[in-house]
């Protein structure tokens, strides 16, 4: 399969895979800013990408960044879509968060999309586990 990459700023980066067997591309920042604790921000990658159809990119944090609060949010890129790809981080720690022009900000995994067959109806079959949610299987 291939992704098709078009730089649409001069600091943009290609995004890669660091090494042989990673699930996930690296995407990269094409922006000096700062992200304040408790703020969410956009970062701009300075990229479109032709995402083949039958396939979504899925954003996801980088773990060096998640270990000092900066998670990514709202994740799926499309197949359909040819904007930039940005990265909206959020800051829930308690310092100011960095980015410089370069920097590897997420990472990309691209997988297959099943489209399901939505189908009204009046009664849903029964489970075991019924309508239990949150929390609901215990901690052990």
């Amino acid at each position: 399969m291939k992704v098709k990459i078009k730089k649409i700023s001069p600091q943009a980066r290609i995004p890669v895979y660091q090494h042989a067997g990673d699930a996930g591309m690296d995407l990269f920042s094409c922006v000096e800013m700062i992200i304040e604790p408790g703020e969410t921000k956009a970062v701009p990658t300075g990229i479109q990408m032709a995402i083949p159809l039958g396939y979504v990119g899925l954003i996801w944090d980088k773990s060096g960044i998640a270990l000092k609060g900066v998670h990514r949010l709202a994740g799926v890129v499309d197949a359909g879509y040819r904007g930039e790809v940005r990265v909206v981080l959020t800051n829930i720690g308690p310092e100011p968060f960095i980015i410089t022009a370069g920097m590897k900000i997420a990472q990309m995994l691209i997988q297959p999309v099943e489209t399901a067959e939505i189908i009204e109806v009046e009664e849903l079959d029964k489970t075991d586990r019924g309508e239990g949610g949150f929390g609901s299987t215990g901690l052990y």
